[in-house]
């Protein structure tokens, strides 16, 4: 007898259900070197100007450029150096009329100095090799001018970058490589972030064998605890693999108190949630808790189960290793983004179908290949799309779902596909 689909719940029900009990978790002070992909936990204004002062872009002569307006290759300007300025110092003297400094790039400019002339454009281009080379001598007590200036050129004033009291990182920013740059700038050694989720994953079932042991009659390798570990950890949030808990009472309180003494934020089960077939589970989380089963409709990982251990959050995902991973994209994914304090965005783009698909009415997520074709994104399926088929995951580059109560899909619908591979996301 076909299943009454209207009993089951939408996947936008069963997400907004889920995500209800999650919220951003508080912060914690980090060394700004361990910041990379960090979310801030509050803005961040600057209590300085960056540069703090103003500097040379370029090796060359500090000038003022009133002296230099006329100045041509064929009726070059010649004014006397007064000093030296190499970068890290700070120019104790004033640059008069018809004097200019030697200076390298990111040294302060001297008072009286409103210009820079690029080395290039005076007499004392090095001829070969590299000027650098030339500073240990002293600079020439003239210098020849060849080219005009204007006032600021090659010149970085203070403030370019940065003005004190601006706002140069929001809370809810995922930290890069430049933003660390910026902070150790404004002189931040320690920055507020968001705390990295603890999310504790969790294999069920007497016929699982972890990678290192030998495959025996009736057995299979447990690659769950493998993937859903990586997702996890692919969400910047930090994974507790807690290993493969048997069919017995004992086994699984055993496993799941080593989450609950760990703190968990989250904790991940794999296989067992048809109802029926989920007794222990149950079982050892409802003497903890609360634990509720869902069916969602959608394809792969119509079942789900959600509950709490204590007051940790409790998610039971399908067994089958492609409907654990399907079901981790749609529904644990976001609570841990929105613990995370990161945006809950998914990659999508609209892809136009090769060929006919047939679905049974519920939400589909059908695995496929992409490829771009005149100026259009084309999917094709990547074969076999049964829930236990982990290499039809492996080949794909996305997610093209078929919407809920579509049961046949034409060769050139366009449809919305989740995206996999960095390669296609816009």
């Amino acid at each position: 007898m076909a299943e009454n689909v209207q009993s089951m719940l939408a996947v936008d029900e069963a997400l907004e259900r889920i995500l209800a009990v999650f919220s951003r978790l508080p912060a914690e002070q980090i060394d700004v070197a361990d910041g990379l992909g960090r979310v801030l936990a509050e803005d961040v204004r600057a209590t300085l100007d960056l540069p703090p002062f103003a500097n040379s872009s370029m090796d060359g002569y500090a000038v003022r450029a009133a002296d230099v307006l006329n100045a041509r290759r064929d009726a070059p300007v010649t004014l006397t150096v007064v000093g030296d300025i190499p970068a890290g110092s700070a120019p104790q003297f004033t640059i008069s009329t018809g004097q200019a400094a030697r200076i390298m790039t990111g040294a302060p400019l001297p008072a009286g100095a409103d210009a820079v002339i690029p080395v290039e454009h005076t007499d004392d281009a090095p001829q070969s090799g590299k000027y650098t080379d030339r500073l240990a001598a002293p600079p020439p007590p003239r210098i020849a001018i060849f080219e005009p200036s204007q006032a600021g050129a090659y010149v970085r004033p203070v403030g370019e970058d940065v003005q004190a009291g601006q706002t140069v990182l929001r809370e809810g920013r995922v930290l890069r490589a430049a933003d660390l740059g910026v902070l150790v700038g404004l002189g931040l050694p320690r920055i507020r972030v968001v705390r990295r989720p603890l999310v504790a994953v969790l294999s069920t079932g007497d016929e699982l064998l972890d990678v290192h042991e030998p495959l025996a009659p009736g057995k299979i390798r447990d690659t769950n605890g493998y993937t859903i570990t990586a997702l996890v950890q692919g969400l910047g949030a930090q994974a507790i693999r807690l290993g493969i808990a048997r069919d017995t009472v004992e086994d699984v309180r055993a496993h799941l108190q080593r989450a609950l003494d760990a703190k968990a934020d989250l904790i991940l089960s794999t296989a067992g949630v048809s109802v029926g077939s989920y007794d222990v589970v149950k079982n050892v989380v409802e003497s903890l808790g609360a634990l509720g089963f869902w069916k969602v409709r959608m394809r792969p990982g119509k079942p789900l189960a959600f509950g709490h251990l204590q007051s940790t959050p409790f998610m039971g995902l399908p067994g089958n290793p492609v409907s654990a991973m399907v079901s981790f994209d749609v529904f644990a994914r976001p609570a841990i983004l929105k613990m995370a304090g990161r945006s809950l965005y998914t990659a999508t783009a609209e892809a136009e179908l090769a060929h006919p698909l047939q679905s049974d009415g519920r939400q589909s997520y059908i695995r496929v290949t992409l490829e771009q074709q005149n100026g259009k994104l084309v999917a094709r399926s990547t074969g076999n799309q049964s829930s236990g088929v982990l290499t039809s995951l492996v080949n794909a580059d996305g997610l093209l779902i078929v919407p809920e109560g579509v049961t046949e899909v034409q060769a050139g619908s366009r449809l919305a596909v989740r995206l996999l591979t960095e390669h296609f996301i816009p």
